[in-house]
């Protein structure tokens, strides 16, 4: 594999972050060519002071001070002056779609929520190899994402679709039945909606396996990703619903599986972390040596299975219901559950309110007023959704 140039946006986040780990592990591999990230200046800086790519953005905040952030970084590092190091700065809400249209190879979209669609579109038009880890871009965008991509040209890089990928390779598209999406089941599988009623912001926060920011922790915790990801499944693989099943397994060992047709099925195994998922979508289709530590066999474990809840989490059947309906639908599903889980967290929702209010956005939807073949129809579609899901919410 040549050396590949490498955008990653949202640097910041834990997506980010752990990219450029793998990159600094791999250095032969990649180089940084951009870094786009949220609010966080400091930490912005330090990677590119660390990373000397050519051009650094920022959702927030202004140009002067980003620059003056990057050379205080580089004095931190004793290189001031010695390599004359100076990034293009842009700076506002568009520096990520900006960055994203770039000549590269590899634009790792590591962006949390809606958007990340123009970024995502913008990658796509640009030719580069698309590691997406936004799957909200995907989900509200999908007839617009199909309409872009070319063959191959998006390599997931969440761990349950990267798993699903990695065991496609082990037989033909038309040789597979269905596949299993995994899930943890979050914080609270076992208890019952009136138990869930009772839940807090900061249970809600206790994530099992993974750190993650609030949105997708809590989307974990009410299996909201879960539906998300039982979406992002059949529009990338283009496996019907009714050929897509969700499991939990609490263990989060087993990433995902594929069942074949002959009544085999194949199982892609590993720790619950990512630094997998993400060397992947930056190598694919090769494999990166020493990425992490592979599961250990000599050591007794249990692994456990079970079906989902939908009486206390009827969030993937929703899901499902939504996918099958298209159009601008799955991005109504997502916006109303953002603004949800804002207000569940600020005390204005009981925790099985989320969901209940996201059923009610859906089932207020008008799919005919809107385009899901357009940004604008996306969007608008999307702020329509976080409009009546804030209306519903204040009674």
């Amino acid at each position: 594999m040549s050396r590949r140039r490498v955008t990653l946006l949202g640097s910041t986040g834990s997506i980010g972050t752990q990219g450029l780990e793998v990159i600094a592990a791999h250095p032969d591999r990649f180089e940084v060519s951009a870094l786009a990230g949220g609010g966080n200046i400091a930490l912005l800086a330090e990677q590119a002071a660390r990373f000397r790519p050519g051009v650094v953005a920022a959702a927030s905040g202004s140009a002067d001070e980003l620059r003056a952030a990057v050379r205080s970084a580089l004095e931190a590092t004793g290189a001031t002056g010695a390599t004359g190091y100076e990034p293009e700065v842009i700076v506002g809400p568009e520096a990520a779609t900006e960055v994203a249209g770039r000549d590269v190879d590899v634009v790792l979209n590591g962006i949390t929520g809606a958007i990340g669609l123009r970024p995502t579109l913008a990658a796509l038009r640009a030719g580069a190899t698309l590691a997406l880890a936004n799957k909200e871009s995907l989900i509200i965008g999908g007839p617009l994402v199909h309409d872009l991509a070319g063959p191959d040209q998006i390599v997931p890089v969440d761990s349950e679709h990267s798993a699903i990928a990695q065991c496609l390779r082990g037989g033909r598209s038309g040789e597979v039945r269905r596949l299993v999406v995994t899930a943890s089941g979050g914080p609270f599988r076992g208890r019952s909606r009136d138990q869930l009623a009772e839940v807090t912001p900061s249970e809600a926060l206790a994530h099992p396996n993974f750190a993650m920011g609030r949105v997708i922790t809590t989307n974990s915790a009410t299996l909201v990703n879960k539906g998300l990801e039982v979406i992002e499944a059949h529009l990338l693989f283009d496996i019907p619903f009714e050929r897509i099943d969700t499991v939990v397994h609490p263990q989060q060992q087993i990433h995902s599986m594929v069942e074949f047709h002959d009544g085999s099925t194949i199982a892609q195994m590993g720790p619950p972390r990512m630094l997998v998922p993400i060397a992947l979508g930056l190598s694919w289709p090769e494999r990166l040596e020493d990425v992490d530590e592979p599961c250990d066999w000599t050591q007794v474990q249990s692994w456990d299975f079970a079906p989902i809840d939908d009486e206390a989490f009827p969030a993937v059947r929703l899901a499902r219901q939504v996918g099958a309906a298209g159009g601008t639908h799955p991005a109504v599903y997502n916006a109303a559950n953002e603004v949800a889980v804002d207000a569940f967290h600020d005390g204005a929702l009981s925790f099985v309110g989320i969901v209940d209010t996201v059923a009610a956005v859906v089932e207020r939807h008008d799919d005919a007023r809107f385009d899901a073949h357009s940004v604008d129809g996306v969007m608008a579609a999307d702020a329509w959704a976080r409009e009546t899901a804030a209306k519903i919410v204040s009674g």
